[in-house]
């Protein structure tokens, strides 16, 4: 192939909370993959702290008695439109580049990826995946050695070396790659993984509980690994959504209420105890009750928190996000766990959990790990564990509850967008300057920066306020103890935005 019209090709790869992703066809494409991969080998080969000859990751391969004499890298793939090709070409990049490849045979999720890193040493793992995103996206995950999100640090570090890539790969124009190499191993990675997995779980009494689940894989990465699992439970299990559609039935693949409507008729109708779902890449979960009711990922924190802390006995320190519920709080307290804040982004509490002192790590949009797997967030995981503790208590989800709700009261949440009428930077300067003294008729108490701005009132409730990094918006979370009450903050953040306070 000859050389490439640089001028006909969008050249903007930049990170954002997870990641890259951009629109199949335009700026994802296989020039910019390929940019991007090549930016990445010469972080995985020069960087001094997390490439392959670098302090941290040598620490890290000693510690597990492991010694590669090459870079090892993890490749797994969603079911998108062409992420299989794409996967192909990440490694055929890597492996021209003296780089091993173990390449995943079945679509992977991305704690699948994450986990096989720790499994095998790798310097690294690629995901090629745009999460919950429309079918139109696509994008690209890094997991460093540690098995979580990259940090900062790392991401920065990469889309530095980025800008010498255009000329590299240019020189010789976009060459075929269709030549196998070597290097590239295709490799089943589900074994290990469910393994792993299952280990995590009291295996013999969720078999005990003969619980009927329904799944919902949403045409993602999990088809291969939601029934097999409740399958290897002995689970009576009946699915939706589990063949590959690349327009994921005209809906995005997210676990929230209105992607899973049809997963909530399916349990009702059928009749079963519970219904799980899991996004495109795995790494977010979604629970509906027998009743056919959506669960907020906030409250099935406080539920898995309580159920660790309760049936398992298991104590330590417990990190959430900034905007995730103070249910996980109140619930904490009650077991004399200490909670710590993160900004948003799972990389914050991914950091958190490689420490080894937190029995748990969640956000609000749906993510969460524990205390001896890997430090990134795994809806499946969250899926086994609500079925673990529907196993343990031998109740409907609806009473158990019922019951948290009893002993810590409401907790209303909700997080919605608005657009931004003024320039972001001065919507921030009028917020630091002249921040908002009452929401609603409630006075401010404290006003918490973690990430974006979070007004505290004396009772609890709270409104966030946050800049999306990827569109021209502003994130609104609040929660409180009444609907009546969120309402009227929501409308306050609204018009904090508006610029009318």
């Amino acid at each position: 192939m000859n050389n490439i019209n640089l001028s006909s090709y969008s050249t903007i790869v930049k990170f954002g909370t997870s990641g890259w992703r951009a629109p199949i066809g335009d700026g994802f494409t296989a020039f910019n993959l390929q940019r991007l991969t090549q930016a990445l080998l010469s972080h995985i080969m020069e960087n001094p702290d997390y490439g392959f000859h670098g302090d941290q990751y040598r620490r890290f391969l000693k510690e597990k008695g492991l010694k590669h004499k090459k870079p090892l890298v993890i490749v797994g793939y969603d079911t998108r439109y062409m992420s299989e090709q794409f996967a192909q070409i990440v490694a055929d990049v890597l492996s021209a580049n003296a780089v091993s490849v173990k390449l995943a045979m079945h679509p992977a999720p991305t704690p699948v990826v994450a986990y096989n890193v720790v499994k095998y040493g790798a310097v690294g793992g690629v995901t090629i995946t745009a999460s919950e995103g429309r079918h139109y996206l696509n994008g690209f995950k890094w997991t460093p050695f540690w098995g979580g999100p990259a940090i900062p640090e790392v991401t920065e570090d990469i889309e530095k070396r980025l800008h010498g890539t255009i000329t590299a790969v240019n020189k010789g124009g976009l060459r075929d790659f269709t030549l196998s190499s070597p290097l590239v191993e295709k490799v089943d990675i589900r074994d290990g993984y469910f393994e792993q997995i299952l280990s995590l779980v009291d295996v013999k009494k969720i078999k005990a509980s003969k619980l009927k689940i329904a799944v919902d894989p949403l045409y993602g990465s999990t088809i291969p690994y939601l029934r097999p699992l409740m399958e290897q439970l002995g689970l009576e299990t009946e699915g939706i959504h589990e063949h590959r559609d690349v327009l994921f039935g005209g809906k995005p693949p997210y676990t929230g209420p209105d992607s899973l409507a049809e997963l909530s008729q399916f349990v009702k109708k059928r009749k079963l105890d519970l219904g799980i779902a899991c996004d495109c890449d795995g790494d977010r979960f979604g629970i509906i009750d027998s009743d056919g009711t959506w669960i907020s990922p906030n409250h099935v924190l406080a539920l898995v928190l309580d159920h660790l802390a309760r049936n398992r006995g298991m104590r330590g320190r417990v990190c959430r996000s900034v905007v995730t519920s103070h249910f996980v709080d109140a619930v904490a307290k009650s077991y004399g766990l200490e909670v710590r804040e993160t900004p948003v982004g799972f990389k914050f509490i991914g950091e958190l959990m490689r420490t080894g002192n937190y029995i748990l790590g969640g956000e609000e949009s749906g993510g969460l790990s524990i205390l001896g797997h890997v430090p990134e967030k795994d809806g499946i995981l969250a899926c086994l564990l609500i079925i673990e503790m529907l196993a343990y208590d031998k109740k409907p989800l609806k009473k158990i509850r019922q019951e948290l709700q009893d002993r810590f009261g409401n907790f209303c949440s909700v997080k919605t967008n608005a657009p931004i009428m003024d320039e972001l930077e001065q919507l921030i300067e009028r917020l630091n300057l002249k921040p908002p003294l009452s929401l609603a008729g409630f006075s401010v108490w404290r006003i918490d920066q973690t990430d974006g701005f979070k007004f505290i009132l004396r009772d609890g409730s709270w409104l966030g306020l946050r800049p999306s990094g990827t569109e021209p918006m502003v994130r609104i979370y609040a929660e409180a103890t009444s609907p009546a009450k969120l309402e009227q903050l929501i409308q306050s953040g609204k018009d904090i935005i508006k610029g009318k306070f």
